[in-house]
């Protein structure tokens, strides 16, 4: 088999990508390769919404199963590329097959990184990576009363919420000294520790897991002070393995992904990456290689990657957002609070609707708004801009953030 064009991924990014070669012309063959069975869908919604009943399985689908054949992007599922021959310009299957590309855009996002200790491969231990794993989860809930939920990341947070919705017994355990350290500043830490107390969840900081005890299935956590959680499932939620092996093996720069230059192109000819494995240079990081795990980065990736197989370069800049719900919370973020000097409040986090924005010599770099949509979004422009303003004015609520001095 022969592609102009061969995508490694059927997620987010590599969806986009076979899209978006189409949007700007690209009259060529494609072909999108994709570990699961199921034809390319969204993965937010698993912890949320689609864990809760309030978004059925075809919602979650990025086109109609039948856009992918209308528009001449032939799907090779249940399957996954196990070696790159670069300057062969050919990948091969699982199954052995060869593919031969003319480019190859690399777009396979991460698994789920794994717990390392005794019991972490009982019956009931789970991540929410993919559809099969949140199908397992509510398999088994019927039975469940108690979870344990290891990992104060967003992962974590949006499945205690919605645990808790389902009248579940939830205890979150962070062996950091806060939840969302990593992500965001303390002021907001704060806040969502005291919401998912407040909703009933026992959230533990400074806490370690052992052991995952239990006979065949989960029966309880064994934590790094010697007590134990009883619990009848474990979700796990501490980051993921960027999935970039064979690309590393072929010769491409890397270690925590696979490394990219503005264009999002691999130092191994006519080869690609995009979304969350591929660690780029980013402004809005100062300029640090880092990677994003956003929807937004994989879609601007690849929309990056499609206009310069298309003809058309543009270097990649766009400006990181997030989002995260919450009981009745919606949490946007803008900008990269890493390595921030100050942060400023904006509101008061009792009314449960504040935002924090984050200065780096005196710039603001990021903003997390808290159910304040006009914060954020005219924060937005703000961050981009690399705005001065004055912390005192940032904290005056009176006044609109687009309508402050600039210093």
């Amino acid at each position: 088999m022969q592609y102009d064009v061969v995508i490694v991924g059927a997620g987010q990014g590599g969806a986009y990508a076979a899209i978006q070669l189409r949007q700007q012309g690209f009259e060529g063959t494609v072909a999108l390769v994709g570990r699961e069975s199921e034809p390319p869908y969204e993965r937010p919604p698993l912890s949320k919404e689609y864990m809760l009943g309030d978004k059925e399985w075809e919602r979650l689908l990025i086109r109609p199963a039948t856009f992918w054949a209308d528009k001449g992007i032939e799907l090779l599922l249940s399957t996954e590329v196990t070696s790159v021959a670069a300057e062969a310009r050919e990948v091969t299957l699982q199954d052995g097959r060869t593919i031969g590309f003319g480019e190859l855009i690399w777009a396979t996002g991460g698994d789920p990184r794994p717990l390392s200790c005794p019991g972490a491969d009982l019956q009931g231990v789970h991540a929410v990576r993919t559809r099969a794993d949140a199908d397992a989860i509510l398999a088994e809930l019927a039975g469940v009363e108690r979870v344990a939920i290891v990992g104060g990341g967003y992962i974590g947070l949006e499945a205690a919420a919605v645990l808790r919705k389902l009248g579940k017994e939830v205890t979150l355990l962070e062996v950091l000294p806060r939840v969302l350290a990593r992500v965001a500043g303390p002021q907001l830490s704060e806040f969502y520790e005291k919401e998912h107390r407040d909703h009933g969840v026992d959230l533990r900081t400074n806490t370690g897991v052992v052991e995952i005890l239990g006979e065949g299935t989960v029966s309880g956590v064994r934590l790094s002070d010697d007590s134990v959680v009883l619990c009848q499932l474990v979700i796990v939620g501490i980051g993921i393995i960027p999935a970039v092996g064979p690309l590393l093996s072929a010769g491409a720069a890397g270690g925590n992904g696979v490394d990219v230059d503005q264009y999002c192109r691999t130092i191994l000819p006519h080869v690609w990456a995009i979304g969350d494995c591929a660690a780029h240079a980013n402004k809005f990081a100062d300029g640090a290689v880092i990677r994003l795990e956003s929807v937004q980065n994989a879609n601007d990736m690849a929309n990056c990657v499609a206009k310069a197989i298309t003809g058309d370069p543009q270097p990649y800049g766009a400006t990181p957002w997030f989002w995260s719900n919450q009981y009745d919370l919606k949490l946007q973020t803008v900008g990269l609070s890493t390595g921030h000097d100050q942060a400023v409040l904006r509101g008061d986090p009792a009314t449960r609707s504040f935002s924090v924005l984050y200065l780096r010599g005196g710039k603001l770099i990021a903003c997390d708004a808290v159910s304040m949509v006009k914060d954020y979004v005219q924060a937005r422009k703000l961050v981009e801009e690399g705005t001065r303003i004055a912390p005192e004015d940032l904290a005056d609520t009176s006044r609109p953030l687009k309508e402050l001095d600039r210093l």
